[in-house]
């Protein structure tokens, strides 16, 4: 473990070394990519507080609701910004509505600006979760395997051996980064990047969140809620896509049957006994990322068949 440093009299915290080491590469691959794409970067001029305002705030609210239980016991924690709780991937996130905000009265569509965002967080991501690693946080379960790593610290609850699993993410979104590139080289059609990358990401949060020993807002889910999931954003995509023949009573129609159906399928769910599996919070919204993402690519190409 490797927490913090000290220069002189000056003590460096390693992660937070290695955050703004994230924000500082991704932010200029960010617009090497967009001068690349020639997406005019006026909007950040125009809006630099607004885009600053949303990278801190979605750092720091996506960090609070991730470990929503030590702020519980201390809510004024909260506003005391440099106690090290900060997420770069929230922070992403926060460009991200920005941008579709400010993209709105733009010649560039919003899923151009995901196809530079998305390669710049992933690259980001790769020190952040060096970062992570450094600083024992989102540590791993015990393990028997001879690479396991031990931590002395005490916002670690294992004093055995335990999964380096902030490895397994840095070393993957460093390799999401170059075959992002390489899908952006070949790729003819706006979306390539965006679907590619939240398909892998997904996986690998599937996958490496298995690994992962730190607390973790618990879902309970059933194979029917992720069949009910699908149809539903299925259905918002058909939506998009027909809403131009339809009249504005048939519009409200269909969203109130979809709105009822939803709703007789919750209270429903309550008396049925379907066998649950128990998910982590980043796995759920893992899914929901990559059935909202396929559904906004597939009406967005629709909608402009050029791009």
């Amino acid at each position: 473990m490797f927490e913090a440093f000290s220069i002189g009299p000056f003590l460096i915290w390693t992660y937070a070394v290695f955050l703004l080491l994230a924000v500082w590469t991704s932010s200029e691959f960010f617009f090497r990519l967009a001068r690349s794409a020639r997406l005019s970067i006026e909007p950040f001029k125009q809006h630099a507080w607004l885009f600053f305002l949303a990278f801190v705030l979605g750092g720091r609210l996506t960090a609070i609701l991730m470990d929503y239980r030590v702020y519980l016991r201390d809510l004024p924690r909260m506003f005391i910004i440099w106690d090290g709780g900060f997420s770069f991937l929230g922070a992403a996130i926060g460009i991200g509505v920005v941008l579709f905000w400010t993209t709105k009265d733009q010649r560039s569509t919003f899923l151009q600006w995901l196809d530079v965002l998305l390669p710049a967080t992933s690259f980001g991501l790769f020190f952040d979760w060096l970062g992570k690693f450094a600083a024992g946080h989102a540590y791993g379960r015990p393990t028997d395997h001879f690479w396991g790593v031990t931590y002395e610290a005490m916002n670690v609850r294992y004093v055995v051996p335990i999964e380096p699993v902030q490895l397994y993410y840095a070393f993957f979104f460093l390799l999401l980064t170059f075959i992002l590139l390489i899908v952006r080289k070949h790729a003819s059609r706006a979306g390539a990047e965006t679907l590619v990358g939240i398909v892998l990401a997904t996986i690998a949060t599937f996958l490496f969140e298995y690994s992962r020993g730190d607390f973790a807002i618990p879902v309970f889910a059933s194979q029917a809620d992720f069949v009910v999931l699908f149809l539903l954003f299925l259905s918002l995509g058909i939506f998009a896509i027909i809403e131009r023949h339809l009249s504005g009573q048939a519009m409200y129609i269909y969203e109130v049957i979809l709105v009822v159906l939803l709703l007789a399928y919750v209270v429903l769910r309550e008396r049925l006994s379907l066998p649950t599996h128990e998910l982590r919070f980043s796995q759920f919204l893992a899914v929901l990322a990559l059935l909202a993402t396929v559904v906004y690519v597939v009406v967005h190409r629709r909608k402009y068949p050029h791009l």
